[in-house]
């Protein structure tokens, strides 16, 4: 059994918790938080040091702020310790740059970023799709991530560009532009305006309207993601030569995305406006903590290299958050 440490136990700690102990292959033996937590599932240290240099700790889980992130991935690096973390993975390139660098001399440990997204079966299926050419290429992409807040919202650390780094874009919009990575490859070319119209947090923006290109491919798309949709909402569009693929709803930890639905509309061959055929497939069920959790896993337990939310991924992703930004 592999033995994990969690630094940070409040509600992503706890769901990855979950899921490990539900695995079957990992025990949970350390849990380190800020806060006394008092239904911890086994001993709390108030210093990660002490994680760090267990040498009986096999992986570290970081689910803390993320200001926090690329301090403590490296410091587990340098231990010999396989490294799982939360989202996102730095609040800019230059961050990640320092990982990998730290990963890269930890010869033979594991470092993955918990981009959940990508292990959900509906966007598994689209990912299928995409890559057999049934349906062509892909010619656009266009997606929408919105949630509600409120004025709670100020007591979060979330609040504070300090710890948060920025806002929405950077907490919830970066999972849609990771599928964006996911699906075409890369932006070269990046526009996008920046506005904390409503909430009014200096550095902490409630709206992003992003527009990207792949200049090789010539795939364009366009994203918003915001915290006044005053309504949750996932939506995700990819339409190709032979349709469109089109994602509605997510489910979530949370259940506020309702249904998840992706539609597979296939082309009519006399182009009249309509569709020769629609598919719908609803799912009922959310694996993709689990299928997370196994990936991890099984990249230690086979020593194969991280195939989703490795460093590659992360720094791809942050430097086109990077000239989001306009960094």
């Amino acid at each position: 059994m592999l033995k994990v440490a969690i630094i940070g136990y409040g509600k992503m700690g706890r769901i990855r918790h979950k899921h490990l102990v539900e695995s079957g292959r990992a025990e949970v033996v350390l849990v380190s938080d800020q806060q006394e937590v008092p239904d911890a599932p086994c001993r709390q240290v108030s210093d990660e040091g002490e994680i760090f240099d267990d040498p009986s700790i096999d992986a570290v889980f970081v689910c803390t702020p993320n200001y926090r992130i690329p301090e403590l991935v490296i410091r587990a690096l340098k231990n010999g310790k396989h490294v799982f973390s939360e989202k996102p993975p730095a609040r800019n390139a230059a961050e990640i740059e320092e990982v990998r660098m730290a990963e890269q001399a930890a010869i033979g440990c594991k470092l993955m970023y918990g981009f959940n997204h990508r292990h959900h079966t509906s966007i598994q299926k689209m990912k299928e799709i995409i890559d057999s050419k049934e349906m062509g290429k892909v010619l656009w992409m266009r997606g929408r991530y919105g949630k509600e807040v409120d004025e709670s919202y100020f007591d979060t650390w979330r609040a504070d560009p300090k710890l948060a780094g920025a806002g929405i874009m950077l907490d919830q919009g970066i999972h849609m532009l990771d599928l964006f990575l996911h699906f075409c490859g890369d932006f070269d070319e990046v526009h996008a305006l920046v506005s904390n119209l409503f909430w009014k947090i200096e550095g902490v923006e409630d709206n992003v309207f992003a527009i990207m290109k792949n200049s090789e491919t010539g795939v364009c798309a366009s994203l918003h993601s915001t915290m006044t949709q005053w309504r949750y909402l996932f939506s995700l569009e990819v339409f190709l030569e032979g349709g469109a693929l089109i994602l509605n709803g997510l489910k979530t930890s949370s259940g506020v995305y309702g249904e998840e639905d992706l539609a597979i509309k296939r082309n009519a061959p006399d182009a009249d406006g309509s569709f020769a055929g629609e598919e719908h497939i609803v799912y009922e069920v959310d694996s993709s903590w689990m299928s997370e959790i196994n990936h991890f896993l099984d990249s230690i337990e086979m020593d194969t290299p991280v195939a989703f939310g490795n460093s590659e991924d992360a720094l791809r992703l942050m430097k086109v958050m990077d000239r989001i930004y306009g960094n």
